[in-house]
């Protein structure tokens, strides 16, 4: 398993009555998997994101979604970037994932991080709890999920999480891939190293370098050949089809991701993302086109891009 390309779909505002909201969401994967993407991805929210619209606009559940997906496409793989822990329960959670698997004959990944949605927790009544804390459960959630995708019973009497000899039958494939995201160097990355097939930093341009580094000391420090662990970084794409709409898009980058945002035409954001992303050491890219990849043909332009990048 590995995401050199990926597409990420983290808006469900469209234009168009509700009812066709989900057509919308396969039109873009199936343009997606056509055009050179090898992995579909969704947020594990409940609300729209800060930076990308209104806590009331469209949300749709992630897991449901990409079971959904499962059906309307073949090849492409399907992922959350990434399912927060603190949400589910980690033995229902890896038995989610391998029904996902199962359903998509054998195109999962678990996308998985602490958690960090403040607002959703208290809302939704779900423990929000400390940094600390989230880190310490998604810990032990991991040491239930990891064995359990393996197909290995799930046990553990910890702090947070029990299982007991926790069973997951049917599954398709040996072994799912787990994805961890984030950009924590003490503990997200602790973690990656112990138990991740691929790592999404999600972090500013100029400090990717300094990420991947520490990365591979932390798989170092445990025994691990740091090549077994590949990477790749989530970006936003703020693509126009010519100067006029760039200029347009300009206007709507959020203050506090300047830094991670790529703003030009399909081929100058390829050119962009080679350099300070590739060149920085990462192996893959997942781009999200929040504001228009909805557009029909759209994702296909990108996507004939951005291909040459990872081939």
């Amino acid at each position: 398993m590995t995401i050199k390309l990926g597409y990420q779909i983290p808006n469900f505002t469209y234009p168009g009555p509700v009812e066709t909201l989900f057509d919308s969401v396969v039109a873009q994967a199936k343009e997606a998997e056509a055009s050179g993407f090898d992995t579909v991805l969704v947020m594990d929210h409940f609300y729209q994101l800060p930076g990308i619209g209104a806590p009331e606009n469209a949300m749709l559940e992630a897991y449901t979604t990409l079971g959904a997906l499962a059906t309307a496409t073949s090849t492409i793989q399907l992922s959350t970037l990434v399912t927060g822990n603190t949400y589910r329960n980690p033995a229902l959670l890896a038995k989610t994932v391998t029904t996902l698997d199962v359903v998509s004959h054998g195109r999962a990944i678990l996308g998985i991080g602490a958690g960090w949605f403040e607002r959703e927790h208290n809302d939704y009544g779900f423990e929000f709890g400390t940094f600390g804390q989230r880190f310490e459960r998604l810990d032990e959630a991991l040491q239930i999920i990891a064995p359990m995708l393996k197909g290995e019973p799930g046990t553990l009497d910890g702090k947070w999480y029990t299982a007991r000899g926790a069973m997951n039958n049917p599954r398709v494939r040996p072994n799912i891939p787990i994805m961890l995201g984030g950009s924590g160097e003490q503990k997200t990355f602790r973690l990656a190293a112990r138990f991740a097939d691929h790592m999404n930093i999600i972090a500013d341009n100029d400090v990717l370098a300094h990420k991947v580094t520490v990365l591979r000391q932390r798989c170092e420090e445990i025994g691990r050949d740091p090549a077994t662990l590949a990477t790749s970084c989530l970006v936003m794409g703020l693509v126009g089809e010519d100067e006029q709409e760039v200029k347009e898009l300009a206007q709507a980058i959020p203050e506090d991701r300047r830094n991670r945002t790529f703003l030009g035409t399909p081929d100058q954001v390829a050119e962009q993302l080679h350099e300070k992303v590739l060149g920085a050491g990462i192996d893959g890219i997942t781009i999200n086109l929040a504001r228009n990849g909805h557009r029909p043909g759209f994702v296909s332009q990108v996507g004939a891009a951005l291909k040459p990048l990872v081939s």
